[in-house]
């Protein structure tokens, strides 16, 4: 997502580049650029004409900061505009002092409701918090049963009365079950339709009066742009809404509705759907929202994603098999299986800084393809040839059976190996303090993944370093500090 907006943004900066201050002169051509880049991302009209007076108003009247140039002063600016466009501070799910806190959960057919309802309960499940699905839409064929197999899939119990029943009644009744088995969140799945129609806000507004809500949440698809921000003013006339939920915002999404939701309706944007999956979930932070569409990364998100499934006790045994040169193919898949447990290669890129636009749709998918690659080769080796490398380096008949086995070259098979037994070496050395020189080190099976570490890549990922890495040799430690790093204790490879 906004990878459109990003390169415009991107040119907008260039314009100011060599200037040495903001001017009203050097200003337009980066100003056009911003609304250029606004208007095909598709926001709003009238939020881009706002964005773009504040942004020139707040750049003319900027204090020149010393060591920063107007390029990055003007980034800044835009930086700051994009976080109060977008609602300045995440606005959390409410809390009912007295349970169960009641979500109704509204929209129109197609935008992904039902599976945001369930991704929302496997949100708050991890937060502790006890849940149960209530199934009203009684009009779309298999909505029940949807919302029924989501439920299993996510240990989560749905309350349903049947396609018969009145949707009103099945709101009522679900929360009386939640009062008596003492749940802490009861979440309403509705009826949507094709288009906003009377029979629909008058069904939603009777429910609404029937179990007095704490959060009514619009769920809107993001990829219908300054519409979205429209749909969510009308449902907040007409019914009454606490907020919204973006889904689709990894799909082909320009970003015109995360803009423009919060300015149009007045109403925050509480979370977002980043994929199919159900746990694909984020809660709504306008300032890392703002830095992905800057291009400048969210490592928080990164580090939010990294502790969900990293187990404390498991980096600690593997941080101590990286010391004593232990770590093998076993504990390599275990790695990449985690990685992929955060998502998909690109979206992990994207989330750190400087990667985001460095890296072509064509390199991920080279690395995405070369990651199967290497797990495929990995999946053909024995257990005692997965726990000892040293059995396949001077084996070549084992290299081989693996290569005949995955459906790979001989050749492939060495190389990974090989590649193996220097990372596992380089990652010895640098447990224990000690910072060889990184150039050309590749990652197994993953080409070479030389630019990741700061040597020339030959192939992979291609050049995937930022800027000042590249041939970068860290100074040799200390005795002391060798000391103190062994008997630290962290997140291991990670």
């Amino acid at each position: 997502m906004f990878e459109a907006l990003a390169d415009r943004l991107e040119g907008a900066w260039k314009k100011l580049r060599g200037q040495d201050k903001i001017s009203e002169a050097n200003i337009q051509e980066a100003l056009r650029e911003v609304r250029r880049a606004l208007l095909e991302a598709d926001a709003n009209l009238q939020v881009v004409k706002d964005f773009v007076a504040d942004v020139q108003t707040r750049a003319l009247g900027a204090e020149v900061i010393a060591g920063v140039n107007p390029g990055q002063q003007f980034i800044k600016i835009v930086y700051d505009e994009l976080v109060a466009v977008m609602g300045d501070t995440n606005v959390p799910l409410a809390q009912a002092d007295t349970p169960p806190t009641i979500v109704l959960m509204a929209g129109l057919q197609g935008t992904g409701k039902t599976t945001a309802t369930a991704k929302l309960a496997l949100h708050l499940r991890k937060l502790d918090r006890s849940t149960l699905l209530v199934a009203t839409d009684v009009y779309r064929p298999a909505a029940i049963d949807q919302l029924v197999t989501l439920g299993k899939q996510i240990d989560v119990p749905v309350f349903e009365l049947g396609k018969d029943a009145n949707p009103v009644e099945i709101a009522r009744q679900g929360v009386e079950k939640a009062k008596a088995d003492g749940i802490d969140t009861v979440i309403i799945d509705t009826a949507g339709r094709l288009q906003i129609d009377e029979s629909m806000m008058a069904e939603l507004a009777q429910i609404k009066e029937a179990v007095q809500p704490h959060e009514v949440l619009l769920v809107v698809d993001a990829m219908t742009g300054q519409e979205a921000a429209n749909l969510t003013r009308t449902f907040h006339e007409q019914i009454g809404i606490t907020g919204a939920i973006l889904t689709k915002m990894d799909g082909d999404t320009r970003g015109g509705a995360a803009l423009s939701v919060r300015r149009i309706s007045g109403q925050p944007i509480k979370f977002i759907g980043v994929g199919e999956k159900v746990e694909a979930l984020q809660p709504f932070y306008p300032d890392r929202m703002a830095s992905r569409i800057l291009g400048m990364g969210d490592v928080l998100t990164l580090v939010e994603k990294a502790q969900e499934e990293v187990d404390i006790a498991e980096a600690e045994k593997l941080q101590e098999k990286i010391l004593t040169a232990k770590f093998d193919f076993t504990d390599f898949v275990k790695q990449l299986r985690l990685m992929k447990n955060m998502g998909s290669l690109a979206g992990i890129m994207k989330l750190i800084p400087g990667m985001g636009n460095k890296i072509s749709d064509e390199q991920l998918q080279q690395g995405e393809a070369q990651l199967k690659r290497t797990e495929a080769m990995i999946n053909s080796m024995t257990m005692a040839e997965r726990k000892d490398p040293d059995l396949l380096a001077g084996s070549p008949s084992r290299r081989k059976r693996i290569a005949r086995g995955s459906g790979y070259s001989l050749e492939d098979v060495s190389k990974l190996v090989s590649d193996f037994q220097k990372m596992r070496t380089l990652m010895q050395q640098m447990g224990q303090g000690n910072f060889p020189g990184m150039g050309g080190m590749g990652m197994p099976g993953m080409g070479d993944m030389g630019g990741m570490f700061g040597g020339a890549p030959t192939g992979g990922y291609g050049n995937m370093s930022p800027p000042g890495w590249r041939g970068y040799q860290a100074p040799m430690a200390s005795k002391k500090k060798k000391k103190k790093e062994k008997k630290k204790k962290g997140f291991g490879s990670l």
